[in-house]
């Protein structure tokens, strides 16, 4: 596969991940009620990783020979701001990252380096929609 789809197709997961530092921070600010402070911990902890997960997409697109996209994907406002709205959104959010690093995975082969790092940031993000999932049971 051509370094240029595979650095096009990084660029849009880097865009991603940068909207994924904006909404996770905008999620911890809005938490409230009696369970707000591990749920805030949770989203800030969640916008810390896409920021390294940012970083490392970045560097990877300039070490094959890319120019890092400034975009950040839109981050919609639903103006839910409850608990479960959030976790709900959120859980949208890491399948649709899923996804984009599944798109990539394919386009890997035969760069066992960058394959291994896509299947790495396919785990994080899976064990987010487990953690999630597990979040938004009730009862």
């Amino acid at each position: 596969m051509s370094n240029t789809e595979i650095i096009k197709q990084l660029d849009e997961i880097l865009e991603l991940e940068l909207s994924g530092v904006i909404r996770y921070l905008h999620y911890s600010l809005m938490i409230t009620g009696p369970n707000r402070i591990p749920i805030v911990k949770f989203f800030r902890d969640q916008s810390t990783e896409a920021v390294q997960h940012a970083t490392i997409i970045g560097e990877k697109i300039t070490a094959l020979g890319g120019h890092p996209s400034l975009r950040v994907k839109q981050v919609p406002e639903t103006n839910k701001h409850s608990a479960l709205d959030i976790l709900q959104e959120s859980l949208e959010f890491e399948k649709q990252a899923v996804q984009m690093y599944l798109n990539l995975l394919k386009l890997c082969e035969g760069n066992i380096a960058l394959e291994e790092m896509v299947r790495e940031f396919v785990r994080n993000e899976q064990e987010h929609i487990e953690e999630v999932q597990k979040m938004l049971k009730v009862g």
